[in-house]
């Protein structure tokens, strides 16, 4: 068992010192595995990028309605909801709402619905009540 193992040993170390230099089948495949990780690499950057920017409009569009909530919240009460000021939008936004009195009729409470677009697209809507307190 010795001497196959010092066999081994000694074919290993001529392997490892061997001076032909790499083939071309071996460097089709290096490059071929290096091209395969620069891919991989600009994917996951790709998608990256893209879910950032998807989750910084998330975050822009429930930031839009929270606001418009609470200045509509903070408002003095009016029967009609004509009166309640809307909040500025950055650029390609928009935000409306309706105010609905007759749901609950005599009770002081408006049903209020905010909708906030990009470009024409529904992005989200929100319903809250405002109460005559």
């Amino acid at each position: 068992m010795a001497v196959t193992l010092k066999k081994w040993l000694r074919k290993g170390w001529h392997l490892l010192h061997d001076e032909r230099g790499i083939g071309l089948a071996e460097s089709i495949v290096a490059v071929g595995l290096l091209g395969v990780g620069v891919v991989a690499f600009i994917t996951m950057l790709s998608t990256g990028s893209l879910a950032v920017k998807e989750q910084s409009q998330q975050t822009t569009v429930q930031q839009l309605a929270q606001s418009q909530f609470e200045t509509i919240k903070a408002a003095p009460y009016d029967v009609t909801g004509a009166s309640y000021p809307s909040v500025g939008a950055p650029p390609g936004y928009s935000v409306s709402f309706v105010v609905d009195s007759t749901i609950y009729a005599g009770t002081s409470i408006q049903k209020v619905t905010v909708s906030v677009s990009k470009s024409g697209d529904a992005l989200l809507t929100l319903e809250g009540y405002k109460v005559n307190r």
